[in-house]
């Protein structure tokens, strides 16, 4: 049995961890010997923990025949200073600009210090986080994204997988080297997409922002918070390293009571971007687009800054809306280990994407799609040149006419895919292609597999410049 620690999954009073997961198993879990909680799940927060200790957190798996334990040692956090936005001048009134305040209490953060925000709807406009602070928004208050576009400076930074003019985020860091940054509280950020949409459109000065964008940072958490109603994607990590989210809630196309969120398109709920070592567990995503995309960089200029993202797992999530977990299409500077497991996709477009044109180069590699369940019975989408089945693997992805027998030399800009496994899957849709495969004829899709697959839709398979090396149990129809 194996467990492992995050390491930016740790405050001042909790951690988390992460053990092999088993099915039908119940784990046990000990803190210190003491007995701290029994779950189901293959992941934990440990939380009422001491600051700055040390403590053993073991766990016991026992399904069916199996009874194994493992433990993992764990250093809690220092506790800092707590500096609370209304002693700068903030006012929860939803009405008043908090800006300066909030800004003024991140600078005078100290080191492994908190901000603090409670009681109340502080709107506010681009946030500046620095290294080594928690922005804790407690679950009685809301930050709320101002609808002026003249509280959002353009910077240059990443979209869509090229550098361009875009305008700040609701919360951000700016170009520098950082590290340790915490989003926690159980509270929300509302990016009041709806009107800032409209107004970064009309304005056009740039990219619309994101509701939260972490660039340039070693050690990313977070934790508890709802993110919803972004201008386009809603929490971008971009250069990241030690990202964690975790029991995260992100709405971008209904809010968590159902409303739909109007004029907002482009919605992806999490893109980590040139990231590495990223873990998302107990997240649900409600998405207008992509509810996770794995990306990084577009084209010649991301094959240049040739930065891959690696090592992504994310576990025991729910998706309510949207189009499931992607790798691409901007993923030039290449994309390798990556599994999502244990989720559950309910009434999403797909469960699985793995995408990219000619001119992408970039190599995809060793993805793994295991214990999901998905399914779709709505008729507001259908197949097109964006997605074409539950599960999609498109390397003619976005191209409305293409010929699969005639190839094009191959050179930097080939994308290769390899090394792609699903396992113990059920999807069920209405829209079309249950599975549809599609690779170039000068660079086949190398190294499927199929265990234990149960897929039904209109259309049943497509295959084409596909290798499928593995089939097991597998029924698609």
């Amino acid at each position: 049995m194996n467990i492992f620690h995050p390491v930016s999954a740790v405050t001042d009073s909790s951690a988390a961890v992460l053990y092999t997961y088993y099915k039908n198993s119940a784990y046990t879990v000990f803190v210190n010997g003491e007995k701290y909680a029994v779950t189901d799940k293959a992941e934990i927060t440990v939380r009422g923990l001491e600051p700055d200790t040390e403590y053993e957190i073991s766990v016991r798996a026992e399904a069916g025949g199996i009874n194994e334990t493992a433990a993992i040692s764990v250093r809690t956090a220092p506790r800092g200073e707590v500096l609370d936005i209304r002693d700068f001048g903030a006012v929860g009134d939803g009405v008043t600009d908090c800006t300066e305040a909030i800004g003024a209490a991140v600078k005078a953060c100290p080191k492994n210090g908190t901000v603090l925000i409670k009681d109340g709807v502080y709107m506010s406009g681009a946030l500046f986080l620095k290294s080594d602070m928690t922005l804790r928004i407690g679950e009685d208050a809301v930050l709320l994204g101002s609808p002026d576009v003249r509280d959002y400076p353009v910077f240059v930074y990443r979209f869509e997988g090229l550098e361009q003019n875009c305008y700040a985020s609701l919360i951000n860091t700016v170009d520098g080297e950082h590290r340790n940054i915490k989003i926690t509280g159980g509270g929300v950020i509302d990016a009041n997409g709806e009107k800032l949409f409209a107004a970064e459109m009309a304005e056009n000065a740039g990219k619309r922002g994101r509701a939260v964008c972490i660039r340039n940072t070693d050690g990313v958490y977070i934790e508890g918070v709802t993110v919803r109603q972004s201008p386009a994607w809603c929490v971008h990590t971009i250069y990241c390293s030690s990202v964690t989210l975790d029991n995260v809630k992100i709405f971008t196309k209904f809010d968590e009571n159902g409303r739909r969120y109007k004029g907002i398109y482009n919605g992806d709920g999490f893109d980590p971007d040139s990231c590495r070592d990223v873990t998302v567990f107990g997240c649900t995503i409600g998405s207008q687009d992509d509810c996770i995309a794995v990306k990084s960089g577009r084209d010649a200029e991301g094959r240049a800054v040739g930065v891959p993202t690696e090592n992504v797992l994310v576990r025991s999530c729910r998706f309510a809306s949207g189009f499931g977990c992607v790798v691409g299409s901007e993923m030039s500077g290449s994309v390798r280990n990556v599994t999502f497991e244990n989720c559950k996709f309910e009434n999403t477009y797909s469960l699985a994407s793995i995408k990219a044109p000619r001119g992408r180069g970039g190599v995809v590699e060793n993805v793994v799609y295991r214990n999901c369940s998905h399914y779709y019975d709505e008729n507001e989408f259908s197949d097109n040149k964006w997605f074409r089945g539950a599960i999609n693997i498109d390397m003619f992805y976005g191209v409305d006419e293409f010929d699969t027998e005639m190839p094009e030399p191959v050179d930097e800009g080939t994308p290769k895919f390899r090394g792609i496994m699903f396992e113990n899957i059920v999807s069920e849709t209405t829209a079309g292609c249950a599975v549809y495969i599609c690779g170039l004829p000068e660079s086949r899709v190398n190294g499927i597999s199929f265990r234990n697959v149960r897929c039904n839709g209109k259309s049943g398979l497509y295959v084409k410049n596909a290798d499928i090396i593995e089939t097991d149990d597998i029924q698609i129809g």
